[in-house]
């Protein structure tokens, strides 16, 4: 039996938490930002956290856990 590959697009997306958790960056952020108030920009900046309800679905394309 093969070795189950990871996806590509998955593992540059994600991080993993010292706790276990799955970091990963705020969307919006690349283009039309003229319309988007600074604080708002400012915001997005910041790495949020994967939600319990995608978690199982991330994990599974990372090949973490059974």
């Amino acid at each position: 039996m093969p070795k189950m590959k990871t996806n590509s697009s998955a593992k540059k997306r994600f991080r993993l938490t010292g706790t276990g958790k799955i970091k990963r960056n705020k969307a919006y952020k690349r283009h039309i930002l003229t319309k988007k108030t600074t604080k708002q920009k400012r915001n997005l900046t910041y790495s949020g956290l994967v939600s319990k309800v995608d978690e199982s679905n991330v994990k599974f394309l990372l090949r973490i856990g059974k």
